[in-house]
């Protein structure tokens, strides 16, 4: 089954394109990813996007406005891919543009994405699965990490635990054990977006992001700094937690400079640095894990890569690359494989997400033609253990 699922991340930066082959061999979920690319928003949406999130002020107006001009980018940059395949998807999967994410006292209680699946739909003329976070909110999880169970299908084998971590704009790790051991994943806390407001800041608009870490490169970590960082609330909670921009905002980091006193840019952007590595690598301590493969925005910056390979030790460190699922692309090609186990009536969750049980995830929205799902895939005892990742066939 081809599916083509377009995903947006905290950063919101572009639209992550995914175009994945997938089958079911038994136990084992088999994917080719055919393609993988960003398309950037159109004029002024990711400006508008930015606009409405915490702790920013907005009206029912712009966020229904929002809800349909994300719809219809989304459904755009579907047929903007479908125009360079040799053969259509069957299905699109649209997660949404997460605007915000409710925790409080280390449970999640809603999370809210744009992205109006009806346009998509509408537009396309292909069934949209959407809206795959809040079912797991409702069963008593996160909605997120949701990586963990591509992670867990993928990375589970014997030879000691392995982690994957993506370096979005909010980090995560799934930790994974042998095969049917439980899987863990949280979010760690801040990867690129609060390095993503300080480059724009420090740079004066010039650069949106230290892809190449030579802002902070340039700078030194700044202890006092660091230690204030650390005081945040998230740190303190345990597993199975999440968090979004909300929480690290730019007016977060407002009132951490205040506290602090004067800090050059180069040196601020050497902590903010320091503080992914750390609490990243803080968090992956207690596992023993002899693995960590990365992925996400964050592995294009060599200042970030090495603080982690630094904090790390001697745990080996691999990019998602090099197993396959390209670094940029896994976002995108988890919600792929989270909207084929809808399609087939197999929960797209693991319990890591503290959720009471497994669940079905997200809604379905027919396209042009009537909808004709296969029977559910758990009725034959095939519910998945296992991910082979086939040869990757390119990028856009």
């Amino acid at each position: 089954m081809r599916v083509c699922a377009v995903s947006s991340g905290a950063s919101a930066h572009g639209l992550d394109v995914a175009v994945v082959d997938l089958g079911l061999d038994g136990a084992i979920v088999t994917m080719e990813i055919l393609r993988t690319g960003t398309l950037p928003w159109p004029d002024g949406l990711r400006e508008a996007v930015l606009q409405v999130l915490p702790p920013a002020s907005t009206t029912v107006g712009a966020i229904c406005q929002l809800d349909q001009l994300v719809g219809l980018a989304v459904a755009d940059a579907v047929l903007q891919t479908v125009d360079v395949l040799d053969r259509p998807p069957h299905l699109v999967v649209s997660p949404g543009q997460t605007v915000f994410h409710d925790v409080r006292d280390g449970k999640c209680f809603g999370s809210l994405q744009l992205g109006q699946p009806a346009w998509i739909a509408e537009r396309t003329g292909l069934p949209v699965v959407s809206d795959l976070r809040p079912r797991d909110v409702a069963a008593g999880g996160h909605g997120a990490p949701l990586a963990s169970t591509l992670d867990a299908l993928w990375l589970s084998a014997p030879g000691g635990p392995r982690a994957a971590v993506d370096l979005g704009g909010i980090a995560s790790v799934t930790v994974v054990g042998d095969e049917g051991e439980p899987v863990v994943a949280w979010d760690t806390g801040p990867a690129t977006c609060l390095l993503d407001v300080a480059a724009e800041r420090v740079t004066r608009g010039r650069q949106m992001r230290d892809d190449d870490g030579l802002l902070a490169a340039a700078g030194t970590v700044r202890g006092d700094l660091l230690d204030v960082l650390l005081e945040h609330p998230h740190y303190f909670q345990l597993p199975p937690i999440s968090t979004g921009r909300e929480a690290f905002s730019a007016g977060y980091l407002d009132d951490v400079l205040n506290r602090v006193g004067e800090v050059s840019g180069p040196d601020l952007m050497a902590t903010l640095t320091e503080l992914t590595a750390h609490t990243v690598a803080r968090a992956l301590a207690p596992y023993g894990v002899v693995d960590v493969v990365v992925s996400g925005g964050g592995v294009h910056n060599p200042s970030l890569m090495a603080a982690l390979q630094r904090r790390l030790g001697s745990v080996r460190i691999t990019t998602s690359d090099e197993l396959g699922i390209p670094a940029d692309g896994k976002e995108a090609v988890t919600w792929a494989l989270l909207g084929f186990l809808t399609w087939h009536g197999v929960p797209g969750t693991t319990t890591a997400t503290g959720a009471l049980e497994q669940r079905v995830l997200g809604r379905i929205t027919p396209g042009a033609e009537p909808l004709r799902l296969p029977p559910p895939a758990n009725a034959f005892h095939k519910r998945p253990r296992r991910l082979r990742v086939l040869t990757t066939a390119g990028g856009t």
